[in-house]
């Protein structure tokens, strides 16, 4: 306990699901943890929860696909804890990721675009001068090993995160200097509600994985000292997925 004591840590995307389940942990760990999502009830559960459990988090209700509302809501982290640490940039728009090559539209590309790796740019930007300050920056992107291995069914969702592996990859070149470290995951979980028709896994442990004990720490492993030394990769808690998927 306690590896982000004195940390301040922003997630997108933490209203549920992996963000949910990172957001909880890094605060368990000691992080100042601002939880980011579109949904205001989401938010305040998050926020309730973590405090409830003795730590310290600030709901902020944020549209990652508005520019404005990305640079207020890192302004307003800012200004209440000091700065900026970490930043984990998880959201998506998980109405948008469906179609084949053959029907996909622009504007179902654009909006994959606008929720993946233009999100993801716009708040690696607006909190770029306080992750630079910390001296110890921390930026951790969240890709997909569909966009790897092709999903058929997945062409906007695939080209969205194929180019966030892209940014994390240059943005880690370039603010290396900085002593910034940028990353990926690729992960595979279940994030979808019981009523959901998933088909049955098929990585090589046969499961899927779960937002806390598969996916999070992963998370928590690239926003501490233990990673200091890992910047531009592409982690994959995905139980064997990219594996087994390209056969």
């Amino acid at each position: 306990m306690g590896r982000l004591d004195g940390k301040v840590a922003v997630i997108t995307g933490a209203g549920r699901g992996i963000g949910r389940a990172a957001a909880k942990l890094l605060a368990a760990e000691g992080a100042k943890v601002a939880v980011l999502s579109l949904t205001p009830a989401n938010v305040n559960a998050v926020v309730a929860d973590i405090e409830a459990a003795g730590g310290t988090a600030l709901g902020v209700v944020c549209d990652i696909s508005r520019a404005d509302q990305i640079k207020a809501a890192v302004e307003k982290v800012a200004a209440a804890y000091g700065g900026i640490d970490i930043l984990v940039n998880n959201a998506f728009d998980s109405s948008a990721p469906f179609s084949s090559v053959l029907d996909l539209s622009v504007e179902q590309v654009q909006r994959n675009f606008d929720t993946g790796p233009i999100a993801h740019l716009r708040m690696m930007q607006a909190a770029y001068p306080y992750l630079k300050a910390s001296g110890e920056g921390r930026v951790i992107n969240f890709g997909s090993p569909a966009g790897i291995i092709g999903l058929v069914g997945y062409a906007p969702y695939n080209m969205a995160k194929e180019a966030v592996r892209a940014l994390t990859r240059t943005a880690a070149r370039e603010w290396g200097a900085d002593k910034i470290t940028v990353n990926n995951i690729l992960p595979v979980a279940e994030t979808w509600g019981a009523e959901a028709d998933v088909p049955p896994p098929t990585n090589a442990l046969a499961r899927y994985g779960l937002p806390e004990d598969d996916i999070a720490p992963v998370v928590l492993f690239l926003a501490s000292k233990d990673s200091q030394f890992i910047t531009g990769s592409s982690l994959t808690p995905d139980g064997g997925f990219i594996i087994d998927g390209a056969r």
